[in-house]
């Protein structure tokens, strides 16, 4: 294999490989060579596909930390995920829903009226 090797160039010679020894047309030899071959290819494979999934999980937390620096940045902004707000007005909502500076005026705490 030459010195200029990529991972396309290993598989489609992989592939090659597979189909002389599918034919079975090679020898004792030959097929020991390219077995040894294949499996050096296979490796230099792996190893390239590990590369590159550390590379989109590194861009991954590049960009979780973007979001979240974008967060404290913009402490009242909602992530794009977070779902719909809760467009309810207060009185709408439950009385003991929140701390109590959040609650309606007029709402009871959940424990008001018990003996």
């Amino acid at each position: 294999m030459s010195d200029e090797r990529s991972y396309e160039s290993a598989v489609r010679r992989v592939e090659e490989i597979l189909g002389r020894l599918d034919g079975g047309d090679a020898g004792l030899r030959e097929t020991l060579s390219l077995v040894a071959e294949g499996r050096e290819l296979v490796e230099y494979c792996a190893g390239e596909l590990e590369d590159v999934s550390a590379g989109l999980q590194e861009l991954r937390l590049d960009q979780l930390v973007t979001r979240l620096s974008d967060g404290a940045a913009h402490p009242g902004a909602r992530p794009p995920d977070a779902g719909p707000p809760d467009a309810r007005p207060p009185e709408a909502r439950p009385p003991d829903a929140g701390p109590p500076e959040a609650r309606p005026p007029d709402a009871r705490p959940p424990d008001a009226g018990r003996p």
